[in-house]
């Protein structure tokens, strides 16, 4: 059905429309690749980092995709206190989620979980990409924070609601007599939503693609994207390939005697329950450990550890002990909690191992000096040029979609496109596809028209209250002599902004016409 991982990443780099993104997800999933993978399609670029198959990190030049603007759109941040922040974090070479934290603008707890979200939220739009170059690279660049994104549940989240159909259905090809089936022993599945749960327990009735469509109701869009992804996953497959596997299964299967009767002791009353109390609840506790937690990866271990660097064996061990009590991993209850404190006292262990080890110890003490030299040497404050640069770098479907609404203002028509078409690479909101389909039909109408009126049909659709979408959808409508669907497209448009007299003027030249 789909080739095998080893083959997948056999190839460093090509196109998305042969290798889609979600294969080349699992491929490095299921070899579990500490790698780079780089993105490029026109003007934007991402680099993503894969930590044993995961990713933890995502660079990108989209200017709504950083932490910053990411937080100001979701409502966590003012516009004021970002332009702020974002200056002060320029000037001083702060990491802008730590200076959040440190102005107390929002807590490391809730920092971490806004991390995880914007990690997710330029991954899935990767899912688009499907006219992109890729490059797989042996270099990892060290995250920033420690982020980890589930790549089972990305699959599953970005093939049923951001993958392309075409996508979908080019790289996913079946007879109709094929019949699918559950896969045996898989071990860990992806959470399944309802309607995800809905499909996997029909597979149970080995159906055939037409039999899912009917037993479950969806339409065939939601129906091929599932199952694709279910089977790209291997949580789904075939019969045969089911069937093999349960044989499989069976064969290695060990078969089990049964033990001996052990005689019981008598039950000893219950201790009374003492120690320490789990501090989940406590969110001091909580913010301190998440915020060491995301701050580890940027420590040596003299600073991880709180140490000199002419630290004596006891005096180290003695700090090693005390930040493995302060996060110790019985402290606190919750899985998510526990995972970082975990965490938490690998890295301590593994920094104690390396300041114990005199060359190690030595090597990390050049490194420092080296680090010292290297601030002594820089000028500090980064000059106009580059702080200028940083800020252009970023690609902004805002002032994309502005200058293309100039261009639409002059009748440059395939200037407009072209601009409204980078403001939707960017950020395809339906605003944008709406001028773009619009700015489309004026470059050629007689051309363009039933394209278009197909484009403004789902932008509407999409969202329902974009007076533009329906007051463009009128337009190409009347203009395409499709009186019904311009006169109820303009009576939306005029529904949603009543003080534009046009739509009326419209509305009636189109009675009079019909």
């Amino acid at each position: 059905m789909f080739p095998p991982p080893s083959q997948v990443l056999r190839q460093r780099e090509g196109l998305l429309a042969d290798t889609p993104f979600p294969l080349l997800l699992h491929a490095l999933m299921v070899e579990e690749r500490t790698c780079t993978l780089e993105l490029k399609v026109r003007q934007r670029e991402k680099r993503i980092t894969f930590e044993d198959g995961a990713p933890v990190a995502c660079q990108s030049n989209l200017l709504h995709e950083t932490l910053g603007k990411y937080l100001v759109e979701k409502g966590r941040l003012t516009e004021g206190d970002y332009q702020k922040s974002l200056a002060e974090s320029v000037s001083s070479g702060l990491q802008l989620g730590g200076l959040l934290v440190q102005k107390g603008l929002i807590s490391p707890f809730d920092l971490y979980k806004q991390l995880q979200a914007n990690l997710a939220h330029k991954l899935l739009d990767c899912f688009r990409w499907t006219d992109a170059k890729y490059r797989l690279i042996a270099d990892v660049e060290t995250p920033d924070a420690t982020v980890r994104a589930n790549t089972a549940q990305l699959i599953l989240t970005g093939v049923s609601t951001q993958l392309p159909f075409d996508t979908v259905a080019t790289h996913f090809t079946f007879t109709d007599d094929r019949r699918f089936g559950q896969m045996p022993g898989v071990e860990s599945a992806p959470k399944l939503s309802s309607k995800d749960a809905r499909l996997f327990q029909a597979l149970r009735q080995r159906p055939t693609f037409n039999e899912l469509l009917e037993r479950t109701g969806f339409d065939m869009d939601s129906v091929l994207r599932r199952l694709y992804a279910l089977c790209l996953l291997g949580v789904a497959g075939f019969v045969e390939d089911v069937d093999a596997r349960a044989e499989q299964l069976a064969r290695e299967a060990v078969p089990v005697t049964a033990p001996e009767p052990v005689s019981t002791p008598a039950p000893t009353p219950p201790l009374a329950l003492s120690g320490t109390p789990f501090a989940d609840e406590d969110e001091a506790a909580r913010n301190a450990l998440v915020g060491a937690f995301l701050d580890h990866r940027g420590l040596d271990p003299f600073a991880l550890l709180d140490v000199a660097e002419d630290v004596q064996p006891v005096a180290l061990r003695k700090a090693f002990l005390a930040a493995a009590e302060r996060f110790s991993p019985l402290r606190f209850q919750t899985a998510e909690l526990k995972e970082k404190a975990e965490g938490m006292l690998a890295a301590y262990a593994r920094a104690f191992g390396a300041l114990s080890e005199p060359e190690q110890n030595a090597l990390w003490k050049k490194r420092r000096q080296a680090h010292r030299e290297k601030a002594r040497n820089a000028t500090g404050r980064p000059s106009t040029a580059e702080q200028f640069r940083i800020r252009t770098d970023l690609l902004d479907a805002t002032s994309q979609f502005d200058e293309g609404k100039r261009r639409l203002e002059a009748r440059n028509f395939a200037g407009a496109f072209e601009y409204f078409e980078y403001a939707c690479d960017i950020d395809p909101k339906p605003l944008y596809q709406a001028h773009r389909a619009w700015a489309r039909y004026l470059m050629k109408p007689e051309a363009h028209g039933r394209l278009v009126l197909q484009e403004l049909q789902e932008v509407v659709r999409q969202e329902p209250g974009l007076e533009e979408g329906w007051a463009f959808l009128g337009d190409v409508a009347r203009g395409e002599g499709q009186w019904a669907l311009a006169d109820e497209a303009l009576r939306k448009a005029f529904k949603l902004n009543p003080q534009q007299r046009r739509y009326v003027a419209l509305i009636q030249e189109i009675a009079r016409r019909r």
